[in-house]
């Protein structure tokens, strides 16, 4: 369970670092991790980026991507949907897809496809392993995220400290997920800003 942020505890300086934790089911990890990124209100949405070659429509609604037996290293993956107000948004529709640990993608079936709606509190929750790089990329998760109805913000998610994010021309800072490890996951936290 991750905090849910209200305007007062978002604006009052140094509250997510000092206190929120993310908690992830017991047996997996857990990690305390700072909103990505800290929103204020007013704040810009979270960047757009291109879609890529490999995005399937109709994939089927869930939040298990990771399934027994599959190679490289689990991760999961929470936060919220916000508004630029920081305000959470309950409903939002989360699309993601990304390339196994070998950088392939699944283009024929639903293999590290899904979809979800962040809950009542506006919180997501994935559970994936970290894909793979392949030639002029390096370590991303696609991403569309609708609120209920508004417009779509495609994006993708990286991964700090990877070597080819300085040769990666579409690599930006501003969309580096938090992350720590713990059990054998890596946990992470983004939070998606949509305006």
């Amino acid at each position: 369970m991750i905090d849910t942020p209200t305007r007062r505890t978002v604006l009052g300086a140094g509250v997510f670092a000092a206190g929120s934790l993310l908690s992830i089911d017991a047996g997996v990890a857990q990690a305390p991790l700072a909103p990505t990124p800290a929103c204020h209100d007013g704040d810009a949405a979270t960047l757009a980026q291109t879609e890529g070659p490999y995005f399937k429509p109709s994939s089927p609604e869930r939040v298990e991507l990771f399934e027994e037996g599959m190679a490289g290293q689990p991760i999961e993956l929470v936060g919220f949907v916000l508004t630029r107000a920081c305000k959470p948004l309950a409903g939002a529709l989360l699309d993601f897809w990304q390339a196994d640990d070998k950088g392939r993608y699944d283009n024929s079936g639903f293999r590290l496809r899904g979809h979800q709606f962040t809950d009542a509190e506006g919180r997501y929750r994935l559970r994936s392993v970290v894909p793979g790089v392949y030639p002029g990329r390096t370590r991303h998760i696609h991403v569309k995220v609708q609120p209920h109805g508004g417009r779509v913000l495609t994006t993708q998610l990286y991964f700090p400290g990877e070597q080819q994010n300085r040769s990666d021309g579409l690599f930006r800072k501003e969309l580096l997920v938090r992350t720590a490890k713990n059990a054998g996951w890596l946990a992470g936290r983004f939070d998606f800003v949509v305006g």
